[in-house]
Parts: structure tokens; C-alpha cells; sequence
């Protein structure tokens, strides 16, 4: 089984109001200085993957890339998409924490 407890993170953060989701909002929290770290799903396109990148790169912002699946991040976000940006940066020391135990 995958990360159950990435999930259960990604459901919290979401509740929290600290998780923005999509690639136009999440472009627009790091551009903004707002994301403290952006999670991509397994199944991103590499396209979108390097878009991401070079955004985050470009301000310093961490990207995780999550065993999660785009029909995982669906059923915990309550929305189908393949990248979320965090903002808070508690939840995003968590989630670099356990990308970490999971070898990532």
C-alpha cells in the first residue's frame, strides 16, 4: 500500500486551508512567495513536471514527488489533479519528513 500516511497528511493540510491545488494556483503561490514546498503526484506528465521545476527552482521552493497517484490526491483533495502547493511550512517540514523514510 502506498504512503497512508502522506494521505492522511495531504487530507489534514487540505482541512487546515493550508493546500492549494492545480498548476495555475500552485505557479501562482510560488511566484508569490506563499508555497513552502509543492508535492507532485507519480503520474505527472514530464511536461508539467519541468514546468514546476523551474518554478520552484527559481524561488527556492522544495518539490516532493509522492508515490501518490492523481486518483489518490482526487479522493483526498476532493479534486483530480497531479500537483499541490503547501502553505505552511509545518506541514511542509512533515511532508519533506516523510518522503525522506520513504526514500525519496
Amino acid at each position: 500500500m502506498k504512503s497512508q500516511k502522506m494521505i492522511n497528511l495531504v487530507t489534514i493540510c487540505r482541512k487546515a486551508n493550508k493546500l492549494v491545488s492545480g498548476f495555475d494556483a500552485v505557479k501562482e503561490a510560488v511566484v508569490s512567495s506563499n508555497a513552502s514546498c509543492v508535492l507532485t503526484a507519480s503520474d505527472i506528465s514530464p511536461k508539467t513536471l519541468k514546468e514546476i521545476n523551474f518554478f520552484c527552482q527559481s524561488s527556492g521552493v522544495p518539490v516532493i514527488s509522492t508515490e501518490l497517484e492523481s486518483a489518490e490526491i482526487h479522493f483526498a483533495v476532493g479534486k483530480k489533479t497531479v500537483v499541490m502547493g503547501v502553505n505552511d511550512s509545518g506541514f511542509a517540514r512533515k511532508f519533506i519528513e516523510l518522503s525522506k523514510e520513504n526514500g525519496k
